[in-house]
């Protein structure tokens, strides 16, 4: 019997403050200590961003008020744990499981530090099983949520009997810096934004296991499998994108590199992804790409010969949340799950990008 990870259910999540990228505009205006002429070229960066809205655990007077990084982290576990509960609860019930069915919780989010880590914290209080495998992923960045999915596949592989939970964190909110004027800080602050995301994957021998055959029977027919994967790191490229920690948080190191080195590889990474399903790029027609920002899902539009159409979805997420990290790409599969469905058997591609510089690529089949 051939492996199958089957994506069963998606769910997200934003924090109860949001502002328009023009309130935001206006705020930051007023708090930069700027000369008029740079000030202007920020201003355009935020005008230029395609985004319209986004989501943070502060209402927007308190985004970017310098605080210790004991304060924040503590602020960051509060949220964190949360949001976390939130959509892992709502993913959970859309699957028709409870956390007692899950094999495997992976959780990932790269803008704050707690140990014992989320799903330590969400295991006692949400009814998972003491011998549940978990795995924190902290340091992947962006990539995070694609990495995720990508790893879930590797152990669904050798345990198809078995169900996998994801939930993807991330407030970048909680470390804007008004008082740190690099480049690379002021455009993260015209980019990022607060949210979370779950997902559930199921094996392909959960018939062996009860429980998740009840829920099999109760569940909306269909589903979208995890073909294949690929993981790349681009060489001599560490220094292209991550955080700084100092001591009053994590300050964003973004370099204008990032499209160059995509531009480099990404149709050649696609072409050897589909080539181990026996497919080509042509064959792919759905595309959950990660919102990083405008450069960056320009790049790959047109290295791998995409409209504007085929990678909607993600220009749509960008717009009304901003970059979420390692949450976005999981947005943008929540909505081609639940608002452009594609018909069955369709193959897609699911890619993230973030430190190292590093992509997690994923073939995507709907069913």
């Amino acid at each position: 019997m051939s492996a199958i990870a089957t994506i069963v259910a998606t769910a997200t999540a934003v924090p109860p403050h949001s502002a328009t990228q023009d309130q935001v505009k206006a705020a930051f205006a007023e708090l930069l200590a700027l000369s008029p002429k740079r000030l202007a070229a920020v201003m355009a960066i935020f005008d230029n961003s395609q985004i319209e809205r986004r989501h943070s655990v502060y209402p927007l007077q308190a985004v970017g008020q310098r605080r210790a990084l004991t304060d924040t982290m503590r602020d960051y576990r509060q949220h964190a744990i949360t949001l976390g509960r939130d959509v892992a609860a709502r993913a959970l019930a859309d699957a028709r499981l409870t956390a007692a069915d899950i094999d495997l919780f992976i959780t990932v989010s790269c803008t704050g530090i707690m140990i014992p880590s989320l799903d330590a914290y969400l295991a006692g209080e949400m009814g998972f099983r003491s011998d549940v495998r978990r795995l924190p992923i902290t340091e992947l960045g962006c990539f995070g949520g694609a990495a995720a999915l990508a790893r879930a596949r590797d152990f669904l592989c050798g345990f198809p009997e078995a169900n996998v939970l994801v939930v993807a964190v991330e407030l970048p909110s909680l470390s804007l810096q008004l008082e740190d004027l690099s480049l690379d800080n002021l455009v993260s602050s015209a980019l990022f934004g607060d949210g979370a995301a779950a997902v559930v994957m199921r094996g392909g021998a959960s018939a062996n296991n009860a429980a998740a055959d009840n829920a099999s029977a109760n569940r909306p027919t269909g589903g979208v499998r995890v073909v294949e994967t690929l993981s790349h790191i681009f060489p001599n490229s560490t220094n292209a994108l991550g955080f700084d920690l100092q001591t009053d948080g994590f300050h964003c190191v973004l370099s204008k590199t990032v499209p160059v080195l995509l531009k480099s590889e990404i149709a050649t990474l696609v072409d050897n992804l589909t080539r181990r399903a026996g497919l080509t790029r042509h064959d792919l027609t759905c595309f959950v790409l990660h919102p990083g920002g405008k450069r960056i899902l320009g790049c790959v539009e047109e290295e791998l010969l995409l409209t504007r159409d085929d990678t909607q979805p993600s220009w749509d997420v960008l717009r009304d949340y901003g970059n979420q990290s390692s949450a976005s790409v999981l947005f943008v599969l929540h909505e081609w799950i639940t608002k452009r469905r594609p018909p069955s058997g369709a193959y897609g591609l699911m890619a993230a990008f973030g430190p190292g510089l590093s992509t997690e690529l994923l073939l995507l089949q709907w069913s």
